[in-house]
């Protein structure tokens, strides 16, 4: 069976839209983008043959496990993904508050401007627990600090602001959120800001393009951006493709959980280690 991942960059709630990624090995260090999307209808209509315009609207919904693994599989000429990596707080457990995971990557990122999101009862709350539990009654249990690095048909949860330190060899968190673009750079116009963060997501898409040659989210020019809320697409598309990319590392041994036997974050290894 080949490599395949299965990325998804879930948002916490329904009413936003999700990227998603479908990435497939094709021998030695070579892997192929089959799909990235920027909402889970585009994953599922694109699996159909139908074309998605980046320039549309992308509504949210609840997830569907079963429906994307089935478009996933459909992509893969009838083979199923071999992993699903998802961003989003997921555990064996029901819980309402910080898990031992995200104190830990707290911990160790928090001078880096990394520290993990606070989960609560309502985000990502009873989406993330069907999350879990559907893709473990798929046959994709939730990887663990005591699952093995590289253990395939698992569930991994993975967490794109301390893997693209790893990435592009960054010092401290990425300035490419586009909620947070007015912290980034005070006192600067909106087109100033869109101009920023255009050039920041074609830094990562260059550094991904040197794993994943086709990964392509289409990054519209300046002009072509009416808002900087327009930009939010092409940032789900990326950490879609980011959580892929650490499910290439994790398949490859080159990972570690952050965590516990009950979650863990998995992290792709600092080059230095690997």
């Amino acid at each position: 069976m080949t490599n395949s991942v299965l990325a998804i960059d879930a948002a916490w709630t329904s009413k936003e839209p999700s990227g998603v990624a479908l990435l497939r090995h094709r021998g030695g260090l070579h892997w192929e983008c089959l799909a990235v999307c920027p909402s889970y209808s585009a994953f599922t209509a694109f699996a159909r043959g139908e074309e998605f315009d980046w320039r549309s609207k992308h509504e949210g919904s609840v997830p569907e496990p079963a429906s994307l693994l089935r478009a996933a599989t459909t992509l893969l000429d009838g083979d199923p993904p071999a992993l699903v990596t998802i961003d989003m707080p997921v555990a064996t457990i029901p819980f309402t508050q910080r898990r031992t995971a995200d104190q830990a990557i707290s911990r160790e990122f928090g001078a880096r401007w990394c520290s993990a999101h606070s989960p609560s009862r309502t985000r990502p709350g009873s989406l993330g627990e069907s999350m879990s539990r559907d893709f473990q009654a798929l046959g994709y249990p939730l990887a663990t600090a005591t699952t093995p690095c590289g253990s395939r048909h698992h569930l991994v949860e993975v967490y794109p602001h301390p893997a693209l330190l790893v990435l592009v060899d960054a010092d401290r968190r990425v300035p490419y959120k586009v909620s947070k673009s007015n912290t980034y750079w005070k006192n600067t116009s909106v087109q100033e800001r869109i101009r920023n963060l255009l050039g920041v997501f074609q830094m990562i898409q260059e550094t991904l393009h040197q794993i994943i040659p086709a990964a392509n989210v289409h990054l519209p020019q300046v002009d072509e951006v009416p808002s900087l809320a327009y930009l939010k697409r092409f940032e789900d598309a990326l950490d879609a493709l980011i959580c892929g990319w650490v499910g290439i590392e994790y398949l490859n041994g080159n990972a570690r959980p952050v965590g516990d036997d009950t979650a863990a974050i998995w992290l792709p290894m600092e080059r230095m280690e690997c």
